[in-house]
């Protein structure tokens, strides 16, 4: 059995490597304009190619951003879903996603369109706050609700809730930020640029390191506060780091691409089942390159399905992420009967 988990491990992270990597060229060559690997190879060493702007303008900085955000989606489930104990808590399910969209809607209707000029960092900062707003009114009726069941409605209930208020601020928007709205509300990585890719690299991987130095802390969560507590752990520190390190990965994600649903639940529990283990050191690097994953595909998907129209990136995710969701459910519901 130990032997077959050392084998397991390093074959499930070489093949997640892998599918980084062969999604991350396939998103770079494969559009409208194909664009070969040895080109590419040419213009990373320095030769000038036809399509050199395409490539580095706009695909590279794409992809980048579907690999860096999809990251920060399975990872932001995952921390979810351990600090609830929930299966099916993600930013998205828990109304996070919504708060977000939000305030990066006030930004964008009430700042923008006054010309007031809005960076990358504000539009993080917008939507952290938005997030964490959500996360409060949750953790509110955490402490009312038991049932988890009825926490996620609750979760649902505060996302309709900040939809509501982002439609009544796009009554006060013009045609076209209307317009730039609805897509951005849709979920896409299109529009990014290298700056907007160096912002996002920075605030998730600075927020990945702090995940990753309380591996011992979450391992100790998993098996229950009680335990938690004799092992030494601050509890309520651990959680008021999980509520931020969560709120960050969302609120950076929703104010460069948009709500993008179903990654934050579906990813941990593929990755769980490759790696048969619910150890943080493991899930968590394994979560980061899942979702890696799941985005560079799903985004492929959305930009060559129906070319030259583009799919919103939620509606492919919903797509492969939902019947994951309902798999979870029925397996739970073996359990509970067994």
């Amino acid at each position: 059995m130990q032997r077959t988990k050392h084998i397991r491990y390093p074959v499930v992270f070489l093949s997640l490597a892998a599918g980084v990597i062969l999604f991350l060229i396939l998103n770079v060559c494969i559009g409208s304009v194909k664009i070969p690997a040895a080109d590419i190879l040419a213009s990373i060493g320095g030769k000038e190619v036809e399509q050199s702007r395409i490539l580095w303008d706009i695909r590279m900085p794409r992809a980048m951003a579907a690999m860096i955000l999809g990251g920060a989606l399975g990872l932001s489930g995952y921390l979810l879903q351990t600090f609830f104990h929930n299966p099916i808590a993600s930013p998205f399910v828990l109304g996070i996603s919504s708060g977000a969209k939000m305030t990066v809607s006030l930004v964008m209707v009430f700042l923008m369109g006054r010309r007031f000029p809005v960076t990358s960092a504000m539009m993080i900062f917008a939507a952290f706050v938005g997030a964490m707003i959500s996360m409060g009114f949750v953790l509110l009726m955490s402490r009312r609700i038991e049932q988890m069941s009825l926490l996620v409605v609750s979760g649902i209930m505060i996302g309709y809730i900040c939809s509501a208020i982002t439609e009544l601020v796009v009554t006060f928007a013009s045609d076209a930020e209307i317009v730039n709205l609805h897509n951005w509300s849709r979920g896409s990585f299109s529009g990014i640029t290298w700056e907007n890719v160096a912002v996002m690299a920075w605030v998730v991987a600075v927020t990945f390191i702090a995940v990753f130095l309380m591996t011992k802390p979450l391992s100790a969560y998993q098996l229950g506060e009680g335990y938690a507590k004799n092992m030494g752990v601050n509890i309520r520190l651990l959680r008021v780091l999980l509520v931020v390190l969560s709120s960050i990965l969302s609120g950076c994600i929703v104010a460069f691409a948009g709500p993008i649903s179903f990654v934050g639940i579906a990813v941990p529990h593929l990755v769980k089942s490759a790696l048969n283990t619910a150890k943080p050191i493991l899930m968590i690097p394994a979560c980061f390159l899942g979702g890696s994953i799941f985005c560079l595909f799903c985004d492929l998907l959305a930009r060559t399905m129906f070319a030259p129209t583009e799919l919103g990136i939620s509606t492919v995710t919903a797509i492969f992420g939902a019947p994951v969701v309902l798999w979870v459910m029925v397996q739970r519901k073996k359990e509970r009967t067994a």
